[in-house]
């Protein structure tokens, strides 16, 4: 089974992963409440940011065989952390798409995908998940 990443640390906090086919890099740093330095996404920050773009993947492969017009949707993240032990108690995302048009059936696919996308079914049960549409 061949590799999905390679990670690195760099020292002082800072990790650097590649992408095994395309080569893209991502930078993480630990953030300032956890001593670090904040100056790029934090892993816990990829993890919330992973889970909006999986659920616009889905999304968007639900639009295209809807023939539903989805680029421009945007997601807001926020990412709540618990204490004892540290980790990530909650992430909240709020999808906005002023003038999406789709029928209400439609857009209860496009809600239902984004809820069962493969990260929001991996995560574990004691992380909230907040979802909300602004159609």
């Amino acid at each position: 089974m061949a590799a999905t990443a390679i990670t690195h640390y760099l020292g002082n906090l800072r990790t650097e992963a590649t992408h095994r086919l395309s080569g893209n890099t991502i930078i993480t740093d630990a953030p300032p409440d956890n001593n670090g330095k904040g100056e790029a996404f934090s892993p816990t920050d990829l993890v919330s940011a992973a889970l909006s773009s999986c659920m616009m993947t889905i999304m968007g492969i639900v639009a295209e065989r809807e023939k539903i017009e989805l680029k421009g949707l945007k997601a807001e993240v926020v990412k709540v952390m618990a204490a004892e032990p540290r980790r990530i108690a909650e992430i909240h995302i709020t999808f906005s798409y002023a003038d999406l048009k789709a029928s209400d059936v439609q857009k209860e696919k496009l809600e239902r995908a984004a809820r069962t996308c493969p990260v929001a079914l991996s995560l574990s049960e004691n992380v909230k998940q907040v979802i909300s549409f602004n159609w």
